[in-house]
């Protein structure tokens, strides 16, 4: 239910933002450049949030091969057994299907969840952190991730990434037709010729500036989300050991992920700052130990 209206909110957004476009005249503006306002609105829903939510539905499969998970299906070992049997704990915890479990051969200290339900999700990790963490810790860990689990992080940001793609493949359009190719594509007697070099350049010089405003946005929506699983793997792990989990990659070197992957993961990129601090899918590991710190 929740996932459904997640997806009635943003398809509103999108047919309110088409209704006031309209009520400013756009849609005539559009028609006079040669194009159909309403099959660009389906169009760009459709690329939008296809292109969105096809990643979504293959991102189980994309993480285990990009990453060459091994799926603990029979428990070779007691270490095995622990974080099948940690995970099985935590989701029922947290209400939700157990995840499928697996780990990853990487030095570095990190994991990810993904998948594309709360009952059909992947939580995978790195040997690394096995190795650097105590078990504390790693259950702290593994409460984060199921925390995104629980609360429907892929979906939801999937459908933000959705309503990001759509504005930018419609805005850019507009501002390709209306500001651009408007003053380049008239015939001898100041008649529209259709679309023209100058919609086709405009739009996509329009599109890249428009998805990087909107990636701002995805980002910071992430950034949100990384608070919101720290405070549940807090709940489910005891607020100490998601502190001393985070302390303990702090004091690592978390693994760079995949960028399809990267903001499903524990850890992003702590070496940047200034403008590209915007960019960031994670906060600071300082602001995240500091947040569960004044938890009340």
């Amino acid at each position: 239910m929740r996932v459904l209206l997640l997806i009635v909110t943003n398809l509103a957004v999108v047919i309110l933002a088409s209704i006031t476009l309209n009520l400013l005249g756009v849609g005539p503006w559009l028609s006079h450049a040669g194009l159909d306002y309403g099959s660009l609105v389906i169009t760009g829903l459709v690329f939008g949030f296809g292109g969105a939510f096809f990643s979504l539905a293959i991102s189980k499969w994309s993480a285990k091969h990009m990453m060459g998970v091994q799926l603990i299906t029979a428990p070779r070992d007691e270490r095995e057994a622990w974080l099948l049997s940690t995970v099985t704990r935590l989701a029922a915890a947290a209400n939700i299907g157990t995840p499928e479990v697996g780990i990853f051969e990487s030095e570095a200290p990190n994991a990810f969840a993904t998948g594309a339900t709360r009952n059909h999700a992947l939580v995978a990790v790195s040997t690394g952190l096995l190795v650097q963490m105590g078990r504390a810790e790693v259950e702290a860990v593994l409460g984060h991730e199921i925390t995104h689990v629980a609360n429907g992080d892929m979906v939801t940001l999937t459908l933000v990434q959705g309503v990001v793609n759509t504005f930018a493949f419609v805005l850019s359009r507009i501002i390709g037709s209306i500001i651009i190719d408007s003053a380049l594509s008239r015939g001898e007697n100041n008649e529209r010729r259709g679309p023209g070099i100058g919609f086709w350049v405009g739009s996509m010089v329009a599109q890249v500036i428009l998805t990087f405003l909107g990636s701002l946005v995805v980002m910071w929506f992430s950034r949100r989300r990384e608070f919101r699983a720290d405070a549940g793997g807090a709940h489910l792990a005891g607020r100490q050991s998601m502190i001393a989990a985070l302390q303990a990659l702090k004091r690592g070197e978390s693994g760079a992920l995949p960028q399809k992957l990267e903001a499903m993961g524990i850890a992003g990129d702590e070496r940047v700052g200034g403008l590209r601090r915007l960019m960031m899918s994670h906060p600071p590991l300082n602001e995240r130990i500091e947040a569960l710190r004044n938890a009340t």
